[in-house]
């Protein structure tokens, strides 16, 4: 069995920078290992949070009182299949791998589909858990199958069978008992000029509009029904706005950022700011926004 550690910071393990530490931190480099240590827990009746990137997720001050699986480049492989008779080119990714990366090998492949992917912080685990998206795709979009774990069995499902929604999975609403390890998809050649020139415009519209500079965990918040996040919460007055010297603000660059500056504030901080926005807005406009990032642990 992988190694297991104990208390460790998980704030070095999450993009937020933030956070208290796991009682129990281990990262597999097979499916045999993930099964083992599920079985562990299980025995032990232990909670278990899989981790990827750790880039949508908030984690409490007082940390994960259970075991972490981080799933990253232990098993981060991507194989490109044989093009098939009608153009096409099945790729399969493990889930510890990056998707920007993903992205990357099918625009340099020539494949054409997956461009969002390069402007999407994240591995492909996480981003099957989310159903993670970008620029009017989502991983639904160029899905064939996903891989995973359940009840101690490596299972395979239809991308029409896992549930995808906005920001949401079968997966999703299963977690700690089912852990993604292979997501496989299917894309046609294109024209790599064509390609390469949209994946450059993604990333530099992502450079432009976005607070990558600073520590955050992505969009903090869900698109509300007919409405933007961002703008609610600059109508709101918002953008760049702080309740305090902690490190803690809505970004003066896309107000649908919650960041963490210089990476000096707390979870309680960032938490404490983020009940804030919702509470503004909602008095302002009538929308309870609700969390995109993922709050782990428990909260006051």
């Amino acid at each position: 069995m992988t190694d297991i550690r104990e208390n460790v910071p998980l704030k070095q393990y999450t993009t937020f920078k933030c956070g208290g530490p796991a009682a129990m931190f281990a990262e597999p480099s097979s499916e045999e290992e993930i099964r083992e240590l599920l079985s562990l827990a299980s025995s032990e009746g232990r909670k278990v949070l899989i981790l990827g990137a750790g880039s949508n997720m908030l984690v409490s001050d007082k940390g994960f009182d259970g075991l972490v699986i981080r799933i990253g480049r232990n098993m981060s492989d991507i194989k490109v299949g044989e093009e098939d008779p009608d153009g096409y080119v099945e790729i399969e990714a493990q889930a510890g791998a990056s998707l920007a990366l993903l992205g990357t090998v099918c625009a340099r492949e020539s494949l054409e589909g997956a461009e969002f992917c390069c402007g999407i912080p994240g591995n492909v685990g996480g981003a099957v858990f989310m159903n993670a998206g970008a620029y009017g795709r989502e991983i639904k979009d160029i899905a064939v199958s996903v891989t995973y774990i359940k009840d101690n069995e490596i299972r395979t499902l239809p991308a029409s069978e896992c549930g995808f929604g906005y920001r949401t999975s079968v997966f999703e609403k299963t977690e700690g008992t089912v852990v993604v390890t292979s997501l496989k998809i299917r894309l046609k050649r294109g024209n790599k000029e064509t390609i390469d020139s949209y994946v450059a415009e993604l990333r530099e519209k992502r450079t432009r509009s976005q607070p990558l500079e600073v520590p955050s965990a992505g969009s903090t918040f869900k698109r509300p029904e007919g409405y933007y996040a961002g703008a609610l919460i600059e109508g709101s007055g918002l953008k760049g706005f702080k309740l305090d010297e902690s490190g803690a603000q809505v970004s003066p660059k896309h107000a649908g950022f919650v960041v963490n500056n210089g990476g000096a504030a707390s979870g309680s901080d960032v938490m404490r700011l983020i009940r804030y926005v919702q509470d503004k807005v909602y008095a302002d406009s009538g929308v309870r926004l609700q969390t995109e990032v993922r709050l782990i642990g428990e909260w006051e």
